[in-house]
């Protein structure tokens, strides 16, 4: 970039500079040394541009990258963020691996500047701060200050000295609300080198991986009152773990026993509502155009909820999360090939429901594929492609898929995607995939023909009484999850799969065994229950999944408990987690003391009576009055309050010296399943006005998270540090 030098003659500086000046004239000049660059990329959110460091490790690799690509060489590609990214050095272009989003622009930063009312200096671009740079390393050797640089776009920087130099705006390019002299007069501050600006700047992740996490939202597209996406909610949830993996695990750090926990979010919903299915547009034509905003929120959000008890979209959602599930699983194995520990899985809300019914439909290794008796007739109730494709009026496409070596099977198979890239209109597609997806419903949810999960083949209706007497205790049998039969008239609950009301759907496999399913402000509960079910039964666990947890907030007006279905004879208190730093909230504390000191002074007042009655009772049989036969009203209701008041204390004593294990089936190894947090001091006073956020407060919470980390290490040995505070 040009730029025209010019001295400073006789003009003041926009504030007072002359510490500076006698400062610089007394001390002898400092040699040049050269900048030393760190990289930045951008961020936009809504409209908003700003621009983020990226950690000293990945700063020191895209450096070294960059100083090894040539001009006519081809782009070299960085992993970068726990190689969630990658940065194309040549075309300084950042994009997501995992997930969709627009790339973000990346520079190498060496000059910074901020305005007044700017809260963070904003990096140049990298050919202005080559000029500034060369300007500057030209007023350090030859000791010329008080220079003007005039560059073409209009900005004039004027280097006062080492330590004061600033930056002036044209009057053409001032923004449209500064209007007075005095504002379009204000220079911006500019600042050498990152070492010269406040900026916060991580030392990096550990490239080690013990854990991998997946983590699926709930309704709607976004997940907290912010309206983030899964995607900035999961980052939230990562950066919390790394925080409390450096705090609470840090000499296992240290000594390299631990690296870090990665997740990765699972995005259904755009899924749901992209060209494929065309819901969208269905509920758009039906939608009254009354209170646009408040219906616009409703199809987009709550719907979900009706779409996942749709057999049809229901087989969207499921498929969807477990082709993702298996997709992410995939690149990242290949993208951390020394990866070798387990994985776990996070459900949010309705996520949590749909890993839950995905779960209780996996199969072991030893397990064959269980079927419906007629998926193989009815799959797509035809021979061939051939005779699909005529049946569509699309024959004009058999030998485009021929071609590719796509049958009749293959095309079952194919989503939206696989079909555009084949060159297929929009319209085209949404007619074959439509297709597919009605005619491969099971024939058994159409006919009314039972289908468990045993794989028995349930009568149907038309049998006689006593056949189906017999075919529903053989099935009651089967299942281990206990229910009654249902009164709806309208709806019978035995065409649904597993005995549990899910909707019968073809579930798809996940290509590994999750090691752990934590569940967070689920509704699990509710909808078992909902569908009939009584009691889940104690020996019941997930055939792939060994260790489940139920983790709620006291005020989720989403969240239901699991235990109170195991274990019917006892009403267990749920676990309470611990707060990150150790101890229960002040305000709780507060609460159990003053709740020892009721009972305490309840004790002491009512041992005081009772020592006082067992006084008169000794009393010389002549110095008591005559007693006629029975006892006086206040002798029996005092002799009754005692007596009372000794077996509540007995009974307390017994309870504290003799605290039974509950027993809390095989869905948790044994364990305890439901884990309430600790409402904060504020949420205390009025639960009411934090219940929905409480419902989204998860993916910030450091508990839960610390109660992820514990649960995951603890299986790999590490131990967990409590910092000293």
């Amino acid at each position: 970039m040009q730029f025209a030098v010019l001295p400073v003659i006789n003009e003041g500086s926009p504030s007072s500079t002359s510490s500076f000046e006698i400062l610089d004239m007394e001390s002898a000049p400092a040699p040049y040394q050269e900048v030393h660059p760190h990289w930045f990329f951008c961020r936009l959110a809504e409209d908003n541009r700003s621009w983020l460091p990226f950690s000293r490790d990945d700063s020191d690799k895209l450096e070294k990258a960059c100083k090894t690509v040539g001009e006519n060489e081809e782009d070299v590609v960085v992993a970068v963020d726990g190689e969630r990214f990658d940065v194309h050095i040549k075309e300084r272009k950042r994009y997501a691996v995992y997930w969709d989003q627009a790339p973000t622009e990346v520079r190498r930063c060496t000059w910074f500047y901020k305005g007044d009312k700017d809260t963070r200096f904003m990096p140049y671009p990298e050919d202005f701060s080559k000029s500034l740079e060369d300007a500057y390393m030209t007023a350090v050797t030859l000791g010329k200050w008080k220079t003007k640089l005039e560059f073409p776009s209009g900005e004039t920087v004027i280097l006062h000295n080492p330590k004061l130099i600033m930056q002036y705006q044209p009057v053409g390019l001032q923004d449209d609300w500064v209007t007075s002299p005095s504002e379009q007069n204000r220079p911006q501050t500019v600042k050498r080198g990152v070492d010269n600006i406040s900026v916060d700047i991580t030392e990096g992740e550990p490239e080690q991986v013990d854990h991998l996490v997946f983590m699926i939202h709930g309704i709607g597209p976004a997940c907290d009152l912010r309206f983030r996406s899964i995607i900035q909610c999961v980052n939230d949830f990562r950066n919390a773990s790394l925080s409390l993996l450096a705090s609470h695990y840090k000499l296992a750090q240290q000594d390299g026993k631990i690296g870090r926990v990665e997740f990765l979010p699972v995005n259904w919903h755009s899924a749901l509502h992209g060209d494929a299915t065309g819901v969208d547009e269905d509920i758009q034509r039906i939608t009254l155009p009354s209170i646009s905003r408040l219906r616009h929120f409703t199809n987009d959000t709550l719907l979900d909820l009706f779409f996942y008890n749709s057999p049809t979209y229901c087989q969207t959602i499921v498929d969807t999360v477990a082709s993702e599930i298996n997709r992410l699983h995939t690149l990242f194995k290949q993208r951390h090939t020394a990866f070798k520990g387990a994985v776990s899985v996070v459900g949010h809300s309705l996520g949590s429901l749909i890993l839950f019914d995905l779960l209780t439909n996996q199969r072991t290794d030893s397990e064959p594929r269980k079927r419906f008796a007629s998926d193989e007739h009815h799959l797509l109730n035809c021979d061939t492609l051939e005779d699909t494709l005529t049946r569509l009026g699309l024959q004009q496409y058999l030998a485009k898929l021929q071609a590719e070596s796509v049958d009749l099977e293959s095309l079952g198979l194919c989503q939206d995607s696989d079909l555009k890239d084949l060159g297929i209109p929009l319209g085209h597609r949404k007619k074959i995939l439509n297709y597919i997806r009605r005619k491969r419903l099971p024939e058994c949810y159409k006919t009314g023909a039972s289908c468990l999960a045993s794989g028995i083949q349930v009568p149907t209706q038309t049998t006689s009484d006593q056949d189906s007497n017999q075919s529903a205790g053989l099935a009651k049998q089967q299942s281990q999850f206990n229910r009654t039969h249902s009164v709806t008239s309208a709806v019978d609950y035995e065409y649904f799969d597993v005995g549990i009301g899910q909707v019968s759907i073809d579930y798809p496999q996940l290509a590994f065994h999750p090691q752990t399913f934590f569940a967070i402000g689920s509704p699990i509960g509710m909808f078992l229950t909902v569908r009939g079910l009584k009691y889940i039964d104690p020996n019941y666990s997930f055939p792939t999944c060994k260790s489940f947890y139920n983790i709620y907030h006291p005020y989720d007006p989403v969240a239901y408990r699991i235990e109170p279905m195991i274990v019917t004879d006892v009403d267990p208190e749920p676990m309470l987690i611990p707060h990150h730093k150790g101890r229960k909230r002040m305000h709780l504390e507060l609460k159990d003391s003053l709740t020892r000191m009721s009972i305490d002074l309840k004790n002491n007042v009512m041992g005081s009576l009772r020592m006082a009655w067992q006084s008169f009772a000794r009393l010389p049989v002549v110095a008591l009055p005559p007693v006629v036969e029975g006892e006086t009203p206040v002798q029996r209701n005092l002799q009754e309050t005692l007596g009372a008041c000794e077996e509540t204390n007995s009974a307390r004593s017994a309870a504290q010296t003799v605290q039974p294990e509950i027993k809390m089936g095989m869905l948790n190894g044994g364990r305890r399943i439901d884990y309430v947090l600790q409402e904060k001091p504020i949420e205390s006073f009025n639960e009411y006005l934090f219940a929905i956020q409480s419902h989204l407060c998860y993916w910030e919470s450091e508990d839960t998270a610390l109660l992820v980390l514990k649960e995951i290490y603890d299986k790999l040995g590490v131990a967990f540090e409590q910092p000293q505070q």
